[in-house]
């Protein structure tokens, strides 16, 4: 008898075990209830924009090049130097043509001999007119020709001093040697050394660089805009600027100017654009050549009613967000938009800033726990 309810037990505790480990498992697989977070529509402002990328430069940048060909002889500015306009920046040393300097060394005898016998006839004639044997009307013409052959030795003088030393005892200081800069500015490279060699500039070719000379107090933007983007942009609008170089500060600008004409790059069509960068509340140096992004300002809305864009959804187009009406319970609500700028989009109609609307993308429902 003992024995029999010892098994009873022992089968009744062994069933409640089987029933309490099924009830278990089964409350362990359920999920929990997704709990989603709310949100309200709050003030900001919204500023739509564009960017452009491109470069700080200079708006007048002037390339100091050689009137004459010939080797540097000397050097005077560095790069950074500051120069005005009139400074002798570079001394050059004429190498003369061989065959110009034949050619004006035979010039020059040919006009000393001319001279000479100009010279001779002119001794002879006015001989015979002190002696009343020749009219004045037959010496003049004799005289004339002294004087003639007498310019013409002077022109062959300084030609072959030219060809020599590219300067002329008449011309006083002035020189096509010296090279001086023709604008007020730093000197932003100087591509040439001492004892290199020049080329003049001409018509047949552009000539060699002794320096680039820049007018550094007054910057400009220039950067590209994508055909996508141009049309939305017109002269006068506001950008700032960011540049790599100066981190912790942006600069403000002002588009000057849109080009007329597309370039293809990359198989996209660009269109210049320049700006013209206020400094006036700034202390930073800018660098010719500082890489720089451009965020122009297209609309621009203060104090505006918003939602994050994550939160909206749509309904065939139609814009709309999930209100909480009762604990964890949504209705459909569509809404007029307005501005956006990517992250934030304003709220014309359909909400007020009591409701509170579903944020789909987070959920605070805790994680089932692993392991029994």
């Amino acid at each position: 008898m003992i024995k029999k309810i010892f098994k009873i037990i022992l089968l009744s505790a062994l069933g409640f075990g089987v029933l309490w480990t099924f009830y278990f498992l089964y409350n362990k697989s359920q999920q929990p209830p997704v709990v989603y977070k709310t949100l309200s529509a709050f003030d900001t402002t919204i500023i739509k924009k564009t960017v452009a990328t491109g470069s700080v430069i200079p708006r007048r940048e002037i390339n100091t090049k050689s009137q004459v060909s010939g080797i540097i002889e000397k050097l005077y500015i560095i790069a950074g130097q500051q120069v005005t306009a009139g400074d002798v920046i570079a001394k050059i040393k004429i190498i003369p043509n061989m065959l110009n300097l034949s050619n004006a060394e035979t010039r020059l005898h040919q006009a000393q001999i001319s001279l000479d016998n100009a010279k001779l006839e002119y001794d002879r004639h006015e001989t015979l007119f002190k002696q009343g044997v020749e009219a004045k009307a037959d010496f003049s013409p004799v005289e004339l020709k002294v004087k003639t052959a007498n310019e013409e030795l002077e022109a062959a003088e300084n030609n072959l001093q030219i060809i020599k030393e590219g300067v002329t005892k008449s011309a006083g200081s002035a020189t096509n040697t010296l090279v001086k800069s023709t604008i007020t500015g730093m000197i932003l490279d100087v591509p040439v050394k001492e004892g290199g060699q020049v080329i003049e500039s001409n018509t047949f070719n552009e000539g060699t660089t002794i320096a680039s000379v820049a007018n550094m107090g007054e910057m400009i933007f220039e950067g590209k805009l994508d055909e996508s983007e141009v049309g939305k942009v017109q002269l006068g609008m506001e950008l700032v600027l960011t540049i790599g170089a100066i981190d912790k500060e942006s600069f403000k600008a002002k588009l000057e100017y849109i080009a007329p004409k597309g370039v293809t790059e990359n198989g996209a069509i660009q269109f210049l654009i320049r700006a013209s960068i206020d400094k006036s509340n700034t202390g930073s140096f800018l660098r010719a050549g500082y890489s720089a992004n451009a965020d122009i300002i297209l609309a621009r809305k203060e104090k505006a009613m918003a939602i994050p864009e994550s939160v909206m959804l749509f309904d065939k187009e139609k814009p709309y967000v999930e209100v909480e009406t009762t604990s964890q319970h949504f209705e459909k609500r569509f809404i007029k938009t307005g501005l956006s700028d990517g992250i934030n989009i304003e709220v014309l109609e359909g909400l007020k800033k009591t409701d509170k609307i579903k944020n789909p993308q987070i959920n605070t429902a805790p994680k089932p726990e692993h392991g029994a």
